[in-house]
Parts: structure tokens; sequence; C-alpha cells
């Protein structure tokens, strides 16, 4: 019974961790539309046992196709030797040498295969990468670093397997993105700062400005005739949207609600965690000195974080400046163009954000914790006062 109560925590989020793996299970039980066909092909993992035809010239380039003969390491052919095609495209195929491992793309029809070389088998390399940067948060966090690798996984498995399904089945993207939002600031929030003033603070300064961050974008969008059918894959998503019941023109909004997540958790976190440490040193500091404390380092928070999110946005678009600079591209022409205003909306809107939930989380970190030690000095007052009635009785 003892070790039941010492360890009640860790017993609670384990139910709860069980309960919501047996939903997430569940709720990705849906049977998806083929939108192509995939009878018959699979893709497996192979190795290169010989190049028959190389198509590299006396220039050191590669022009045409490869043929190689590959040995399959997965799938019902496993085993089995083929004679495969590895073009040399920048997006599929390989330049394969004897011993290389790659990804083989197998079409059966009629008791023939025709087999292709997708790509390079990068695998177990990219295991490798996101293993070191889990092991290096670790090492270099501690618990604090271990409590934040967990917040990451349960966020990816929250984007993935909640996220994901909800869109699929029609619900609105804004509404799933809010949904993911609430429940990773509240899992992280606690992972990282447990039950206490900094983190409740925190949570509600987080969707306070995820929330301004998504009016706004919304605001801006009308304004500037711009929505969500507006990008550039329009054509593939209206597909989408005709054979499945995904709401595109949310789509838009709902990815600028989940990228600003990570910029305002960490702004609402740091200011919270700054004003608790200011008073815990000093707490006959007034609420307004509190507030003006947390404004003072949030200003400071406010121009990185700003350049943060700005310097994001810019660099997924990096393709589209370098043509409009190469091809010399007007101002006019620059400032109508959709893919550039869809940018300034997503970078303008988080960032605003990002710059709002600096004095949301202030003052509602102000205003608590001196709730909180007047609470305290009236339970003090009143403990002392029955004391002293029950000392004259």
């Amino acid at each position: 019974m003892q070790w039941i109560q010492k360890h009640k925590r860790h017993i609670i989020i384990l139910l709860i961790t069980a309960v919501f793996a047996v939903f997430l299970y569940r709720y990705n039980q849906i049977e998806r539309i083929g939108l192509y066909d995939t009878e018959g092909k699979t893709f497996e993992k192979a190795r290169v046992i010989e190049i028959l035809e190389d198509n590299e010239t006396e220039s050191g380039n590669q022009i045409g196709n490869q043929v190689v003969s590959l040995e399959l390491l997965s799938g019902d052919y496993k085993g089995n030797t083929v004679e495969a095609v590895s073009s040399s495209s920048y997006l599929y195929g390989a330049h394969c040498e004897p011993g290389m491992r790659v990804i083989a793309e197998v079409n059966e029809s009629d008791d023939s295969l025709y087999v292709t070389v997708y790509s390079y088998d990068r695998t177990w390399m990219l295991y490798a990468i996101v293993l070191l940067f889990l092991i290096t948060l670790c090492v270099i966090g501690g618990k604090q670093g271990f409590n934040s690798a967990v917040a990451l996984v349960f966020t990816f498995v929250c984007i993935v397997f909640l996220f994901l399904p909800m869109i699929y089945r029609g619900i609105s993207p804004i509404f799933a993105a809010i949904v993911v939002a609430v429940l990773t600031t509240f899992v992280t929030m606690y992972l990282i700062g447990g039950i206490s003033s900094k983190s409740v603070t925190s949570m509600i300064g987080t969707v306070a400005g995820v929330g301004i961050s998504g009016i706004l974008a919304v605001l801006f969008g009308r304004l500037t005739q711009i929505s969500g059918y507006n990008v550039a894959e329009i054509e593939q998503l209206e597909y989408v949207g005709q054979m499945t019941s995904v709401k595109i023109g949310e789509l838009l909004y709902a990815g600028i609600l989940i990228s600003t997540l990570g910029a305002v958790m960490d702004v609402a976190m740091s200011v919270a965690s700054t004003i608790n440490e200011i008073h815990y040193r000093n707490p006959e500091l007034s609420r307004k000195e509190l507030f003006t404390s947390g404004i003072r380092v949030g200003k400071d928070m406010m121009g990185t974080m700003s350049n943060t999110l700005i310097l994001a946005f810019t660099g997924s678009s990096i393709n589209t400046l370098v043509f409009m600079y190469v091809y010399n591209y007007t101002v006019m022409q620059i400032t109508n163009m959709y893919s550039i205003g869809i940018e300034v909306i997503q970078g303008i809107a988080s960032t605003m954000g990002v710059i709002l939930t600096v004095p949301i989380v202030s003052v509602i970190c102000a205003w608590h914790l001196k709730l909180k030690k007047r609470k305290k000095r009236e339970a003090g007052l009143s403990g002392e006062r029955t004391g002293a009635e029950s000392g004259i009785e």
C-alpha cells in the first residue's frame, strides 16, 4: 500500500498513457481511399550486386539509366536476384555501386517482376540522427532533457496519429490543430514544470498566443483575399478534397497554428519562470512590479523569437526567393504573388502571437502569484485566530 502511495503519480501517468494509446490505436482504424493504384506494388530493401549497364560518360556525368542486378532483402521475393533500372534524376533513383543498399520498387504483374531503384536506403542513418539528437538532449539536459524528449515524442505522436486522422475524418483542420496544441501544451508544460504556478500560467499563455496567431491569420487572409485555396499545391489538394472528407481550405491556417506552437510555448514558459523566480527571491514585489519585470525580460525574447519565426518561414520559401531574384521580378509583381502573401501572413501572424504572449503571461502570472500569496496569508491569519480562540477557551 505504501508503494502505491509513493508511486501514485507515476501509476496515474502510466494509466493515462495506456488509455490514450488504446484510443489512438482505435481512432486510427480508418479505411483510407486509395488515390492511386498500388496493387502489386511494394517497396523493399535491396543490395546492389552488379552494374550490368552503366550510364556514366567519360566526363563523369550520368546520362540516362543504369541497369543493375539487385538482391532483394525483404518482402515476398526476399533472397531473389533481379534485374532493375535506376534513373539518374535528382528526386528518384540512385547512382548505384556494387554493395550499395537501396530501396527497390517492385511491381508484380502477370507472374513477372518489373523492378526499379527508388532511392538510397537511408533508413538506419535517419534513425541514428534522431537517436543522436535525443541522446544529446538527455545528456546535456539531464532529467529535464529527458522530459523534453518525451514531450517531443508525444507531440510527434499527436500530429501523426491524432491530427492527421482527425482531418481525414472530415473534422475541421483548425479545430484539430487547436486540440493538438492544447494537448501538447498541457503535456509538455506538465513534464517540464509539473503542476505549478509557472506551468499553469504558461499553458494559458500558450493557448492564448496560438489562438491570437490563428485569428490574425484568418483576418489577414480575408483582408488580402488570400485563402487556403491559393497555395502552390492546390491542384493536388483539390483532388484530395474531392476524393476524401479533408477540408482543404483550412489546412493553411491549421499549419500556422502548429508552426507557431513551439515558439509561443518557449516564450510563455521563459517569462513565467522568470516572474516566478523573481517572486520567490522577493515576495514583497507588487503585481505591477512583477508584470514590469516580465515585460522587460520578454522584450529581449520578442526580438530573437520574431527573427526565428520570420527566418524559418523565409527559409522554407528560399527557392521562390531565388527565382524572383534571378528572373528580376518587379516589386509590383512580387508583392502581389500568392506565395509571397502567404509567407507574409504566416510570418506576421505567428510573430504577433509570440509578441502578445509576453504581456498575457506577465499579467496572468503576476496576478496569480499575488493571489496565491494573499490566500496563504489569510489562511495563516485564520489559523492564528483559531489557535488564539481555542487558547482563550
